[in-house]
């Protein structure tokens, strides 16, 4: 065994031998109960990022321990093409050929995206296999394969024949950038600082005029109306006029509408139809037919008069200052509004009246929502059931045509005759007029209708195989809370409608990887982190393990280096732990399970007794998917516990009579910690496991069941008495090994035989009881029992008290300077965050060595 821990090395080839020897297939565990993940499908352009790294972490530490524990795991992998993404990039590597993809034509276009995915695309799989992904790779799915698309096309013309799916003229979100729709859900709406123009529009009878605001002046060339509340007094004389549209010189009606905010402005509003979605319903409750002023390139159009062809934002001004100059501008307000922006590309969206292809949400919303109610789904935590029902209660149709050329084209076809032909297989004739002069709608479908179908079509549906029989509805689904509305929800609505199940029955939500002060990580703040180049530099379990530590269910995850480099001194101790055990039982002969001593020394009874309730809790608090307490937990017992203590006391034990029976707990003690830590830390301890063990794969391995065991009563107070004189020692610069005396007053009889072993093992001191206090000493107070170290000989009394009188001044001196610096409201609002918590922190240890040093000269004397 190597005498150090070196993570490059322990990952360089572990993955492909338990690939190669099917592990990660539900058929290893052939009799176990089905248990099934479905893998968010990450974008074939992708590579993996901090959210992945810890999205995967979460996923994988479920599946490996659900396999270890006899189960038949299937952890679905496959990839989103992710049209608009993937789109682009071709687009660009054309350009720089001087292409345009309009240059090839659309089949040859496609060809060439289906060539980059060959060549190019999927690299995330690769670096999915870096961080340990136990998928089953035989198994992996992309939403454009033939059974996918098969799927796709089945639920469309299902949904088109029930009337959900239709086509319509509808207010969409359009990018003029990328030339596509965007659903509500691609829209990032971002608060922005704009103007609140209010416009004067004179009454048609030349009696006055009518005042209205809008943040958006260009579009006042496509108003159609104007409306008020039909109970605002103010305007209940002006119901019916009309008046005339400044610069287009055309009149328009005051109409009453009850969608109208009275408190809106003036309480009066410009009705632009094809350009608004309150303005569509107003226009359409009232008959008014939508003028569109605007083309797909965000430029006036010919319905714009003299203003076609300017930019949409050249037009706001340029109207504007027409409008100032004709006295028709009452005041300009400064306002901060929200403004959408692309979530792809970041230009901001139009609406814009289009003949697009929508889901009718109505009928799908209802049962989804019922399934989370009454308890078929269930949120981990349950608090994000609100998020997603507030989400369900307000939804608008979803637009799902997308103006590309890469993605699911929409199974529709148009004939001369008019009929609009929907089929799951490309028609050869028109069934109406029997005409062949068929063709295809252009548009494809929004990516994530093809991802709200994921968990069933990639088991094979609609086909019924036995993937679907076995592992549908899947066992847990694990994402972030940003995508319940886009994806969550959509899956809810499609698996209710299409199979007789939901599509997972836990849904564990995570938060968002964030700095270790809680702010959002962004190229701007220079406070990303690749997990890549973790990996390549700590390795891959450092990084799992630092990550799942700081995922509390449904918060934000703090991250740090720091705490990756935490993990990585983990894998430091546990490598040498085991140098330790394999010292006392050699390589190889440690058994797979059981080996448990049936007669084990009260030491060892103690940390068998404290392994199984480790275990036992951990099992309950993985059971619950709370992964950042159980590991936490782990962690703790195996640091605190194992290492520092059950090690340290073996030692005094290896020589005798309990060799054997210290060997074997050693031995099974280490090897059921990493079998505990094996999902979460799976390369070191798969390596750790071959030298411990020696036979088949820890990945492979029955899941830890560990006989109950009374552990010793008075350990917590033997610990507590040994941990009062290494302070002792500490405090005093005295060797670990100096002799020192120690007197026990032990009213309650709480001291065992096994102590004077230990106390002589562990600190060189051989104790002698009683109840009177030797003059001079310091004590250690554990529970009823109390500890006497006498310090004559040991400690020089009154140099000792001059130097603690001189440390009590200097910590003095640190909280008086540190807590006038917090008490400054500007050093707190002002100075950067790190710098305000490094001064928090250094006053609460100054605080805690002043209270130490004080106990100390009191008990001087």
């Amino acid at each position: 065994m190597e005498p150090t821990y070196d993570p490059r090395a322990v990952e360089a080839d572990w993955y492909d031998r338990w690939e190669a020897a099917g592990i990660f297939r539900p058929e290893a565990n052939p009799d176990g109960r089905p248990f099934s993940i479905v893998i968010p499908p990450p974008n074939v352009t992708g590579v993996l990022h901090i959210g992945h790294a810890l999205d995967h972490t979460i996923q994988d530490t479920i599946a490996r321990r659900r396999r270890m524990m006899g189960d038949a795991v299937l952890w679905l992998p496959g990839m989103d093409h992710a049209g608009i993404a993937t789109q682009v990039v071709v687009e660009k590597q054309l350009a720089e050929e001087g292409m345009t993809r309009h240059d090839l034509g659309r089949e040859k276009f496609v060809e060439q995206v289906w060539q980059w995915k060959r060549s190019s695309g999927g690299q995330i799989t690769q670096q999915m296999r870096l961080l340990g992904d136990s998928v089953d790779w035989t198994r992996e799915r992309f939403t454009m394969d033939d059974g996918l698309s098969a799927a796709v096309r089945k639920v469309f013309v299902q949904l088109y024949e029930e009337g959900i799916i239709y086509r319509g003229f509808r207010i969409i979100n359009w990018c003029p950038q990328d030339h596509t729709a965007l659903s509500d859900l691609e829209v990032n709406h971002v608060d922005a600082p704009g103007e609140l123009a209010y416009l004067k529009y004179p009454l048609a009878d030349g009696s006055g005029h009518i005042v209205v605001a809008t943040t958006r002046v260009e579009t006042m060339l496509g108003d159609t109306a104007v409306a008020v509340h039909p109970d605002d007094e103010r305007y209940q004389h002006q119901i019916g006029k009309t008046v005339v549209l400044p610069l287009m010189e055309r009149e328009i009606p005051i109409i009453a509408d009850a969608g109208v905010e009275p408190e809106f402005g003036t309480g009066a509003v410009k009705v632009t139809p094809a350009h608004d979605p309150l303005d569509f319903d107003i226009g359409r409750r009232a008959g008014i037919e939508p003028i569109i002023i605007m083309d797909h390139d965000g430029r006036i159009n010919e319905n714009g008069g003299e203003f076609a062809g300017l930019d949409r934002f050249d037009a706001r001004r340029v109207i504007r200052e027409r409008l100032e100059a004709d006295g028709l501008v009452e005041r300009v307000e400064e306002r901060e509004h929200a403004v959408g922006h692309c979530s792809r590309c970041d230009t901001i969206v139009e609406p814009l009246l289009s003949e697009q292809w929508f889901v009718r949400v109505e009928p799908l919303v209802g049962p989804a929502t019922a399934v989370v109610e009454n308890g078929e789904a269930e949120f981990v935590p349950e608090q994000w059931e609100n998020t997603y029902f507030r989400w369900m209660e307000n939804l608008r149709d979803w637009c799902i045509s997308r103006q590309l050329w890469w993605g699911h084209r929409i199974p529709a076809w148009y004939c001369s005759c008019g009929e609009v032909v929907v089929a799951e297989v490309d028609p050869a004739i028109c069934p109406s007029c029997g005409s062949n002069d068929l063709v295809q709608e252009e548009d494809v479908l929004d990516t994530w209708f093809s991802s709200a179908l994921w968990p069933f079509s990639t088991l094979g549906w609609p086909e019924e195989t036995n993937d679907l029989e076995r592992f549908y509805p899947t066992s847990v689904l694990v994402t972030g809370y940003d995508i319940i509305s886009f994806w969550v929800a959509r899956m809810l609505q499609f698996g209710v409608h299409f199979l007789p199940d939901v599509p997972f029955r836990k849904i564990v939500i995570h938060g968002m990887v964030r700095d270790k002060f809680h702010n959002k990580m962004s190229k701007s703040r220079g406070n990303t982190i690749d997990p890549l180049q973790v990996i390549e530099s700590h390795g891959a379990d450092p990084l799992r393990l630092a990550l799942l530590q700081a995922a509390g269910p449904g918060q934000g995850v703090p991250f740090s280096m720091d705490w990756v480099e935490g993990a990585r001194k983990f894998g430091n101790k546990l490598w040498n732990a085991v140098r330790f055990v394999l010292n006392h039982t050699g390589p190889g002969n440690v058994p797979v399970v059981g080996g448990y001593p049936a007669d084990p020394s009260p030491e060892s009874a103690w940390i068998l007794g404290r392994l199984g309730a480790v275990t036992t809790r951990f099992d309950r608090l993985s059971d619950d998917y709370r992964l950042a307490d159980a590991y936490s937990l782990l962690y703790n017992f195996a640091w605190s516990e194992v290492f520092d203590w059950y090690i340290e006391l073996s030692k005094a034990l290896t020589e005798g009579a309990e060799a054997d029976e210290v060997a074997a707990t050693l031995g099974v003690v280490l090897r059921d910690v990493l079998k505990l830590f094996h999902p979460v830390i799976p390369f070191i301890t798969e390596e750790l496991w071959s030298e411990l063990v020696g036979e088949g794969f820890i990945a492979a391995s029955p899941w830890p069941e560990v006989p109950g065991r009374t552990p010793s009563a008075s350990m917590v107070t033997f610990q507590e008495v040994v941990t009062g004189i290494r302070q002792f020692r500490s405090t005093h610069g005295l060797s670990p090994r100096s002799e020192l005396r120690l007197v026990i007053d032990d009213p309650d009889g709480l001291v065992e035989p096994w102590w004077d072993r230990q106390l002589l093992s562990l600190e060189s001191v051989i104790p002698t009881y009683g109840t009177d206090a030797p003059d001079g000493s310091t004590r250690v107070v554990a529970g009823s029992l109390t500890a006497y170290l006498p310090m004559e000989g040991v400690v020089d009394i009154t140099a000792e008290k001059e130097r603690l009188g001189k440390r009590i001044a200097d910590e003095e001196d640190i909280v008086t300077k540190a807590g006038a610096k917090l008490a400054n409201a500007d050093f707190v609002d002002k100075a950067p965050q790190e710098v305000v918590e490094k001064e928090r922190s250094k006053l609460a240890e100054a605080e805690a060595k002043l209270k130490s040093l004080r106990t100390q000269l009191v008990d001087l004397g």
